[in-house]
């Protein structure tokens, strides 16, 4: 009886993981900004609606906007100048640019559809705009190359996995190997910003190698005790260097 019981689940666990990748094949396309084939959920009418919404609530837990109407003006010159320079300005997306008044958090991020935010404890330690449109380039790379976007379809897609595998007891297998999957495609979404970043500089008449002083910084500032890599969404600074000197180089020979 239990070996039919077993089967059965079997069954069960085959036709959840068949309907999860069919469904995740039917998703995918061809991003028309980098040419990469992505499994995209969203439309891009959805992903700004998404950014919209979820902009205030970010800013919110970030201080809210930095005060300072000139170094506001700054952000929006520099990301404005790198959109209109690049194939940015032929997308659907809604670019705005908002400096945050967090003096703690070095970082920068962006939501789907073209919010983009820079806190002011990463803007006050870059040393020219070079370094900042090298931050705001890359994150533009992660509006175009649809990361959110393609990371929420794959976890809707591991998800129905976990589901299934939770019918013959191998949940928490899946759910390991899923998560190591999203890290690992974290840090290829990262390095690929990178590049466009390098790609985004140039074409604006931005210095590419200051991208290579803001690897420093975040370097520093993640200090000795960094997240290993293979724990982190993100690659180590050392190897997204490295892969910067290589866009340079690629960019460079191209022009």
């Amino acid at each position: 009886m239990r070996r039919g019981n077993f089967k059965v689940r079997i069954f069960i666990f085959i036709a959840i993981a068949a309907f999860a990748y069919l469904r995740k094949c039917s998703q995918e396309e061809i991003n028309p900004y980098t040419g990469k084939k992505q499994a995209i959920s969203l439309s891009p009418q959805e992903e700004i609606a998404i950014g919209l919404q979820s902009a205030p609530g970010m800013a919110q837990q970030h201080g809210g906007l930095h005060p300072n109407n000139q170094y506001q003006a700054l952000v929006d010159n520099v990301g404005n100048k790198l959109v209109n320079n690049s194939v940015a300005k032929d997308t659907p997306y809604q670019y705005e640019f908002h400096l945050l008044a967090d003096e703690n958090t070095i970082n920068a991020f962006a939501l789907p559809g073209g919010q983009i935010f820079i806190t002011y404890a990463l803007f006050s330690k870059l040393e020219n705009q070079d370094q900042l449109a090298g931050v705001l380039g890359h994150e533009i790379g992660h509006v175009l190359g649809k990361h959110s976007n393609e990371r929420i379809t794959n976890s809707k897609y591991w998800q129905t996995l976990i589901m299934g595998s939770s019918v013959i007891d191998a949940g928490g297998i899946a759910q390991q190997y899923g998560q190591g999957q999203l890290l690992k495609n974290g840090r290829g979404d990262e390095l690929e910003s990178d590049e466009l970043g390098v790609k985004f500089m140039m074409d604006s008449g931005y210095n590419p190698e200051e991208m290579i002083g803001v690897m420093e910084i975040l370097k520093a500032a993640a200090g000795p005790n960094r997240v290993p890599e293979f724990q982190s969404t993100h690659p180590d600074p050392e190897n997204r260097i490295e892969k910067i000197r290589e866009a340079i180089r690629k960019y460079k020979k191209a022009s």
